[in-house]
């Protein structure tokens, strides 16, 4: 049994991923008056030599070559800049801005899907399972995020391809978990027996993987701008990006607005800051801007929300491939009982087993607890707190329960421990009260799936469920399957079109009725 690891990518300003939690900043103040700026030069056709002689003569030094453009990032010293503007091989000088990745089950009945794996929520909350991706060799998306762990056994065997970047890699390796997750939403592989299904399982759609994002998890407009062209370059139909920043590129936006009049249709995440503040690239008018609901339907609160809002897919409790054992499965036991306990990420991944031993709201040093499993309250200081008071104080292992009703996933953050550590909801909590003294078994242990939140796990829905559609009607482009997706979204929040959910929830069974029985420009 998998249990939820609640992750949100909080996004500053720039392209973050949605990952474990992931959202999108404010902008940052262009040109700030630093020793060195980086900007996007864009030039005159055949004048690239003369503008790298003119960064060089500015003792600046050319950070990155926009593939398909005539454009290129630079870093130069801030008084530079100007003298850039007034180049005659010059025609647009602008900031490189920051872009950062913004992260329920059933069991397989055997149809559609085989026995023995578990079944994400959002699979059957868009449709997928009414619908068969017996088609989907003709299409191909284009997931620009950080990598795709190809020797997953729920990902491995997939028809895919991608691109080597000096930068981040290999496109086959995913240092930060988040490209696999988004992969495994649009693709994971319907294997008898083994993990999670995707909403394109058999193997028939092609993958392009551009990877942008390394560990850290954030990459410049320049390199999402070529991260573009390559994916147009490679055939792509449908470009899907869980990231995006609070502020916009021109050129950035060329690159996506010329996709679109090639007929590939390009989808990103709205953002995960629960405010109006427009992320990009989603809020060009090239773009789909995607939000995030729950497994009620109704919208995310994290789910930044303004006009640009198109389209909502599953983005709360969203299970899928991360790395082989990169995830962690809780387990807890106190005496004959057996609890099921909320993740708490940042913890090792191994088991204690002793007495069970009241520690208060672990805001302080108790050498009472020394041996023994720490019962921890939800309160007053946090949750790395609490774990690093329990492991000071002797504790080999530590359960922290909720304080409100229900129960929640909590993180160490960037605390470094070394006992196991979970979570319980407050009924657990009071009845574990009642146990104290007994034998409890705290284990954490590593899996391949895991639970993340964001509209970052919304948008792979979405674009998943537009190349299903579209790979049964592949002379539509890619504006007419953007248009008949919103036309047959199912109505959330306010009646029609709103700033929370767009024109609701994608259903991939609805549209394909709908372009059926209207065609493809109705």
């Amino acid at each position: 049994m998998v249990h939820k690891q609640f992750q949100v990518s909080k996004i500053a300003a720039g392209v973050k991923l949605l990952a474990a939690v992931v959202a999108v900043g404010a902008a940052g103040q262009a040109f700030a008056a630093n020793d060195t700026t980086r900007v996007i030069v864009q030039f005159q056709p055949g004048k690239g030599a003369a503008v790298k002689s003119a960064v060089a003569a500015a003792h600046g030094s050319i950070k990155h070559e926009i593939f398909g453009m005539d454009a290129m990032a630079v870093e130069v010293p801030a008084q530079a800049v100007k003298g850039l503007e007034h180049n005659p091989n010059v025609l647009l000088v602008e900031e490189d801005v920051k872009r950062t990745a913004l992260s329920l089950t059933t069991p397989s009945t055997g149809t559609p899907y085989q026995l023995g794996q578990s079944v994400p929520w959002g699979i059957k909350a868009v449709q997928a399972d009414q619908l068969s991706d017996a088609n989907t060799s003709n299409r191909k998306v284009c997931i620009i995020d950080s990598g795709y762990d190809n020797s997953h056994e729920d990902l491995f065997g997939n028809n895919v391809t991608g691109e080597y970047d000096s930068g981040t890699g290999w496109w086959y390796t995913d240092e930060n978990h988040h490209g696999s997750h988004v992969a495994g939403t649009i693709a994971a592989i319907n294997n008898s027996g083994v993990g999670v299904v995707g909403v394109n399982p058999n193997k028939n759609l092609k993958l392009h993987i551009v990877k942008v994002f390394g560990a850290s998890g954030w990459a410049y407009s320049s390199t999402l701008t070529t991260a573009v062209n390559k994916c147009v370059t490679a055939g792509a139909n449908v470009i899907s990006m869980s990231l995006g920043g609070g502020a916009s590129s021109k050129t950035e936006q060329r690159a996506f607005d010329s996709a679109q009049t090639k007929g590939i249709l390009s989808i990103a995440a709205a953002g995960n800051d629960g405010n109006t503040v427009i992320s990009y690239p989603a809020g060009y008018s090239s773009v789909m801007m995607v939000a995030a609901v729950d497994e009620n339907k109704a919208w995310a609160s994290f789910s930044q929300y303004n006009t640009k809002v198109e389209i909502s897919g599953p983005g709360v409790g969203v299970l899928s491939t991360v790395p082989m054992g990169a995830g962690s499965e809780s387990h807890l036991t106190v005496g004959a009982t057996t609890y099921t306990p909320g993740d708490m990420t940042g913890s090792p991944k191994t088991t204690a087993t002793a007495a069970l031993a009241d520690f208060g709201l672990g805001d302080a040093v108790n050498s009472a607890v020394s041996g023994k499993v720490c019962l921890i309250q939800r309160g007053t200081v946090d949750f790395a707190t609490k774990v690093s008071n329990c492991q000071a104080s002797g504790g080999v292992g530590a359960i922290v329960y909720n304080n409100v009703a229900g129960g929640f996933g909590g993180t160490l953050g960037t605390t470094v421990t070394n006992i196991p550590s979970v979570t319980a909801s407050d009924t657990d909590g009071a009845a574990m009260k009642a146990q104290l003294g007994q034998s409890a078994t705290v284990q954490v242990k590593a899996t391949n799936y895991a639970y993340y939140d964001g509209t970052s796990m919304a948008t792979p829905h979405v674009s998943a469920v537009a190349a299903l559609v579209w790979s049964y009607f592949p002379t539509c482009t890619g504006s007419q399957i953007r248009s008949s997706l919103t036309k047959s979204a199912l109505d959330l929040d306010a009646a029609g079109k709103d700033n929370k959910t767009g024109y609701g929830l994608v259903q991939a069974k609805a549209a394909y009725d709908r372009i059926k029985s209207l065609g493809c420009g109705n």
